[in-house]
């Protein structure tokens, strides 16, 4: 660790692109944690059974299997300010009709589930240009410190969301913690559109052409070893340990017996945990192999699974659930720096898609099979099952992926650097200096 890591993290943070762009997902994403706090309760709330709460993550996910790679596809010919703008703008509203269900009392749970569905579309189409702002807008040298900046907002906002929602919960119900999400749309959009770069400056009438080749370039990466690990890795991850949160609403109530506010602790603990990883990363030096920090992380998020399905206080729920999301944190952060630091930019995107349909795809599989699970084997004997096997897993895989070597000695992260394929593809990026 380095202190002169940390010094260079928080000169980072205070620049007026990357320091804006960092406050504004801060707002955004803690209206997005209140929601999560919210939208399960209320779907247990109406009656509905834990397989539903399954099904409304897998609604918000599954799209991703379909759409992610054209959102990559999107962010790297299209203006990323307007593929932003436009999805989540359509994805603001989707908060604002849960509102207008909710106070008219028409509110169902099929209803809840289709507009996460809406949701899960806006966000594969947009999360890949969202996710590829931050690399341009850093020095290369930088990606992997502004990567874990970005990661301590998100768990940050992982904190004071659940918090907040705790609040409104208990005075206004959950439409308050719908209303807080839609309103934190608007400083993100304006941001998005006042100081994020433009995208890809190209000629449109060469873009058909280029598909194929774009394509080519993401299966080239797919087929580099580390890359591959990587990516794998976060999948695994995702599929086995990511329903962890989905399913901690049924966790407290049915093993603990809590009520909403005892699972905005929870999941607040959860974030505390991703902080305090994101943080720790920011003391890491650029040079480490990140290959270490995502295989043995993930690795301890299934053990940390195991544990808390064993567990009977709730207490010891908290410090399993912090240790659950710190290693989340490292894993997927370190995982994603390596991604996108060999990303070249004019196929950064849909390298940024890969690794999002790695999550999303992961987390939505998982949130529908543990969703038959719970109901089958209780929410307990479920998350044991997933935890043991994701242990297996990452320790099989972090032993083939440790075993690979580097193709060429002195690359960012061990990754071989692809080929400069903007030469090839005709295609320059416009993006400003910090």
């Amino acid at each position: 660790m380095s202190s002169r890591a940390f010094k260079e993290s928080i000169r980072l943070l205070g620049t007026r692109r990357f320091g804006t762009f960092v406050f504004a997902s801060l707002l955004s994403n803690i209206g997005t944690w209140a929601q999560q706090v919210a939208q399960p309760w209320l779907i247990l709330s109406l009656g509905a059974s834990s397989f539903v709460v399954g099904l409304d993550a897998f609604a918000q996910g599954a799209p991703a299997w379909m759409l992610t790679i054209v959102g990559g596809i999107l962010a790297d010919r299209v203006d990323r300010r307007r593929v932003i703008v436009s999805f989540q703008s359509m994805q603001m509203l989707c908060p604002l009709l849960l509102v207008v269900l909710i106070v008219t009392g028409t509110v169902a749970p099929w209803m809840v589930v289709v507009v996460s569905l809406i949701v899960g579309i806006t966000d594969a189409l947009s999360m890949p240009s969202f996710q590829s702002i931050v690399p341009s807008i850093v020095q290369h040298e930088q990606i992997g410190t502004a990567l874990a900046l970005n990661s301590s907002q998100f768990n940050l906002s992982r904190i004071l969301g659940p918090a907040i929602a705790g609040a409104l919960m208990v005075g206004l119900g959950a439409v308050g913690c719908f209303a807080v999400n839609a309103a934190s749309y608007i400083p993100f959009l304006a941001v998005a559109i006042w100081i994020l770069p433009k995208g890809l400056v190209h000629d449109r009438a060469e873009g058909l052409a280029h598909w194929k080749d774009l394509l080519r370039g993401v299966g080239d990466a797919t087929r580099e070893p580390q890359l591959r690990g990587a990516l794998l890795t976060v999948f695994i991850t995702s599929l086995l340990c990511g329903p962890l949160i989905i399913f901690v609403p049924v966790l407290v109530r049915d093993v603990f017996h809590g009520d909403a506010r005892q699972f905005s602790v929870a999941v607040a603990a959860f974030g505390i945990g991703g902080l305090s990883g994101a943080a720790a990363l920011l003391f890491v030096d650029s040079g480490l192999d990140r290959r270490h920090l995502t295989g043995w992380f993930a690795a301890i998020y299934g053990v940390a699974l195991v544990c808390i399905a064993l567990d009977a206080w709730f207490v010891v729920l908290l410090v399993l659930l912090a240790t659950a999301g710190l290693s989340m944190s490292i894993s997927n952060t370190s995982a994603n720096t390596m991604v996108q630091s060999s990303a070249p930019a004019a196929l950064r995107g849909q390298t940024v898609s890969l690794y999002l349909l790695s999550i999303r795809g992961g987390t939505s599989m998982g949130a529908l099979v543990t969703g038959l699970s719970v109901s089958v084997l209780g929410v307990r004997h479920a998350l044991l099952a997933n935890g043991v096997l994701a242990v297996v897993a990452q320790l099989v895989m972090l032993w083939a992926w440790r075993s690979s070597r580097p193709t060429r000695a002195g690359d960012v992260q061990g990754i071989r650097k692809p080929c400069d394929p903007e030469r090839r593809l005709g295609v320059r990026e416009r993006t400003d200096s910090v």
